[in-house]
């Protein structure tokens, strides 16, 4: 087997369906994890001898590790290798589990659930992974499948463990999770070939501390407000710790040399519209995963409830799961015959009018069934877009942070799901047998609340940009689209000394023909780097380093290997002007020395 951060050879390459099976079903496990414990809530508070306010921690834990853990995870797969990341997060997932498995003490418990979290992770880099690995054909369906397990997990999630909570004692629940998690990364670390797309540099811990600081002070407020009052010292704290940390760390991330979040990448329209898409969109995935188990076991006493066992609801709601599962290669092929924003507005015009069609089909456990499917199929096609669209506008040594914001926006949707129905929910009830029911008014608006995200959702998405698929490339001249050569894939090269010794710590910038930098590489210890335009056409490379002249080189369209090396003069004046090689126009120079001086 080759080394671990090696690429296979094409000879011993795994089959694009296992690749999809395996990183798939990690995905499954890991989403699994985060609804694991929803059909214990009730009985918490007794299992684990604590209050019923304390003992919600079980599942805040997962939701705040899932949060931090997944754009850092991101990053440093980017770094140093998607697999050894999702290996380790698997690692942790399994921990997790048996910490949970062998003990009835809260504080063990909240660690291993905490531990489980990271695990969410596995999606932006299993589907990263798949970028890397699998074959054009292939990877429309990969994505889409890899991208729903967010969805499916939670719409089998509840069944399964209603199933196991009926049968077992609940500990089963996290041996159950550690035993898949455990499958899952042996498979991995099998079957998974490391991809050899890399971005390098250093790890910023600032930028992970603040970043960390500003989203748990967020879904703190988020998702505990309800309890704590949305106007008490405890959610106003949070909730301004979170917009002071957050601003500070923005602003550090704009001055640090390798950021953990490349805002200026995230900040442009291709990728700020998805993200920003993907909050509504988990709002309306997950308010149904709400709502609709509250009416399906509420007594039938209240006049609306429909009376059914945690296991029959549980069954009731799976379909949600298996449909979205289904639709993943349908997802694929209406992406492929007009593009992920097509698949994105038909998935988000389902989900808005299922769920304003759900507010009259409340009466039997056949009618919610059938909406939570219809729903599904929405969902399904929106996740499986939205990380196709940003893959589109992102370099591929970026493709695993990028898709952990992704899967980070939707978090922060799902939590606010939780938060929205809780004070609609709250707001209306009814006491039926000694307890409080939402009203079925408090339930249909709850679910016209979920259609609204995905109109606006839908009004966002018009203003998605159409991106070419990441090997082609279109300027326009006019209205006029005139195809140009096709963008390199990876640009590499080497970078010397003038001793002939190598280059290492300078960097690598590549320009496109409008002057606008489009990547930087860092150069390693050998001299070589490797550089992702992603869907630009790079014109010119600029080298330099501190104490070095930058030099410049020109580079031949659909070029993307260098014949000869970069050589910096060292002790030179960095800010001197940058040597023009053959071919260079005197713009580019111009260009070149100005980023040295930046």
């Amino acid at each position: 087997m080759p080394h671990a951060d090696e690429p296979e050879s094409p000879g011993t390459r795994p089959s694009p369906a296992l690749v999809v099976t395996v990183l798939s079903s990690v995905g499954l496990v890991a989403a699994l994890c985060m609804t694991l414990v929803v059909p214990l809530v009730p009985q918490l508070p007794q299992l684990l001898s604590t209050s019923t306010a304390t003992a919600s921690w079980v599942i805040t834990a997962t939701l705040l590790a899932g949060a931090v853990a997944t754009p850092i995870a991101g990053r440093l797969g980017d770094m140093i290798g998607k697999r050894r990341v999702l290996v380790a997060t698997l690692g942790l997932l399994v921990l997790g589990s048996v910490l949970c498995a062998v003990t009835d003490d809260l504080v063990p418990v909240l660690v291993g659930r905490a531990l489980q979290g990271v695990a969410v992770s596995a999606v932006p880099l299993g589907i990263s992974l798949m970028r890397d690995t699998l074959p054009p054909a292939r990877l429309g369906s990969g994505i889409a499948l890899m991208s729903a397990t967010l969805g499916i997990g939670g719409g089998l999630g509840l069944p399964l463990a209603a199933v196991i909570v009926e049968i077992a004692d609940w500990h089963a629940l996290f041996w159950v999770a550690g035993g898949l998690g455990l499958a899952g990364l042996v498979l991995v670390a099998v079957v998974i070939p490391e991809s050899s797309t890399r971005s390098g540099g250093r790890f910023d811990a600032g930028g992970a501390v603040g970043l960390s600081i500003g989203l748990i002070g967020l879904l703190l407020a988020v998702s505990k407000g309800g309890e704590w009052g949305w106007t008490s010292a405890a959610t106003l704290t949070s909730a301004g710790v979170a917009v002071v940390a957050l601003l500070a760390w923005g602003a550090y991330e704009l001055r640090v040399r390798d950021p953990l979040v490349d805002l200026r990448l995230n900040a442009q329209r291709a990728v700020l519209l998805p993200n920003l898409i993907s909050i509504p969109v988990g709002v309306a995935m997950f308010t149904g995963m709400v709502v609709f188990p509250q009416l399906l076991s509420a007594p039938l006493a209240s006049g609306h409830g429909l009376g059914l066992s945690l296991l029959v609801a549980g069954l009731t709601l799976a379909p949600n799961g298996l449909v979205m599962m289904l639709m993943s290669p349908v997802t694929a092929r209406i992406s492929a015959a007009w593009g992920p924003r097509a698949s994105l507005r038909i998935g988000l015009v389902i989900i808005a009018v299922a769920y304003t069609a759900g507010t009259f089909l409340l009466s039997a456990a056949w009618q919610v069934s059938l909406v939570i499917a219809v729903i599904g199929a929405g969902v399904a096609l929106a996740y499986g877009s939205l990380p196709a669209l940003i893959m589109r506008a992102v370099p591929t040594t970026r493709t695993a942070a990028a898709n952990g914001l992704n899967t980070l926006m939707r978090s922060i949707g799902t939590s606010a799901a939780s938060a929205v129905a809780a004070v609609v929910l709250g707001a209306s009830t009814v006491r039926v047998e000694g307890t409080l029911v939402p009203s079925m008014g408090a339930l249909q608006t709850t679910l016209l609340i979920a259609a609204g995200c995905a109109v606006l959702a839908l009004v966002v998405s018009l203003a998605v940009p159409n991106l070419p698929e990441p090997t082609e490339h279109t300027e326009h001249a006019g209205d006029v689209a005139s195809p140009a050569p096709v963008a390199v894939t990876v640009v590499r090269g080497r970078v010397l000394h003038d001793d002939g010794g190598p280059a290492a710590g300078a960097r690598v910038t590549l320009v496109g023909h409008d002057g606008r930098q489009v990547a930087v590489a860092p150069v390693e210890a050998d001299g070589a780097f490797a550089a992702d335009p992603g869907a630009d056409r790079p014109v010119l490379l600029i080298a330099g380093r501190t104490g070095a002249q930058p030099v410049a080189v020109h580079l031949a369209p659909g070029q993307d290997t260098l014949d000869r090396p970069l050589v910096l003069a060292r002790g030179a004046d960095p800010f001197a002007a940058v040597t023009e090689v053959a071919g260079t126009p005197p713009t580019a120079a111009a260009a070149a020395r100005c980023s040295a001086r930046s």
